[in-house]
């Protein structure tokens, strides 16, 4: 636990885990990173923040097995900026709500990014069951270079397959995705928009947004399941999935945890 704290200017390489671990911290800069391991090396997270507020990421470079950042519950103020990210699994806002438990996310801006060769772009992923709320979240100029899933919301996340669906999830809500742009590997679709069954999204908002196949001329269409939102200009590929409004289920339940 520390607060005012600057890291900047090291280079590191091959940790066996988290390459860096801000858990409890407050007033945080981090610049100028370089970190590096193999891209089939599990749990080598670059960046991985909790319980943890007023963050700066910035002008940073990670390549590795896991997430590039990885952001935990009680985040909050968070800023990257001028990241390069990849090989690696992307940006990631999570994993949330495992266990039942209350996770709380909010005020997150990711933007002026490259992320290439990944497995995600930028992702928010959450267990089944659990509370909480995850808001106020902003992607924004962001280059995607050969991704898989370059937009993903996953509130199914399951590292054995077998998690059974639930009647309670974090809520994922007022969501911007702006100025996103580049090629997605044609194994995934370019948005994944994979909210609970009891739990929908809602303010999911996409503009500026041109994602095409990095070989071949397939363009999948973007998936969706319970999210609603708006789209603020066209998108290639269009999205058609979003709904429209905010779900009766949200207006009525007064009691829902917003953090």
């Amino acid at each position: 636990m520390s607060s005012n704290l600057t890291v900047q200017g090291l280079k590191v390489k091959d940790s066996p885990q988290f390459h860096f671990r801000f858990d409890g911290c407050q007033n945080v800069h981090v610049e100028s990173l370089h970190i590096t391991a193999p891209a089939l090396s599990p749990n080598t997270d670059g960046i991985h923040i909790a319980n943890t507020n007023g963050v700066q990421i910035y002008n940073s470079v990670i390549s590795n097995g896991d997430d590039c950042v990885s952001i935990g519950s009680g985040c909050y103020d968070v800023d990257i900026r001028n990241l390069t990210c990849g090989p690696g699994h992307g940006i990631s806002i999570g994993s949330l709500g495992n266990h039942n438990s209350k996770a709380c996310v909010h005020n997150v801006t990711v933007r002026d990014s490259v992320i290439k060769v990944s497995d995600n772009g930028v992702r928010i992923k959450t267990w089944q069951g659990g509370s909480g709320a995850v808001s106020g979240i902003m992607f924004g100029n962001i280059h995607m270079i050969s991704v898989r899933n370059p937009i993903i919301i996953d509130q199914f996340y399951c590292l054995t397959k077998d998690c059974l669906n639930q009647t309670s999830a974090v809520y994922v809500s007022d969501i911007l995705y702006e100025g996103i742009k580049g090629t997605y590997d044609t194994r995934s679709p370019p948005m994944h928009f994979g909210c609970s069954d009891s739990v929908p999204c809602t303010n999911i908002t996409l503009s500026d947004i041109e994602l095409l196949p990095a070989q071949g001329d397939i363009v999948l269409d973007p998936f969706c399941w319970n999210a609603y939102g708006e789209l603020e200009t066209l998108t290639i590929p269009p999205v058609y999935c979003l709904r429209e409004g905010v779900p009766r289920s949200i207006l009525d339940n007064k009691d829902m945890d917003h953090c």
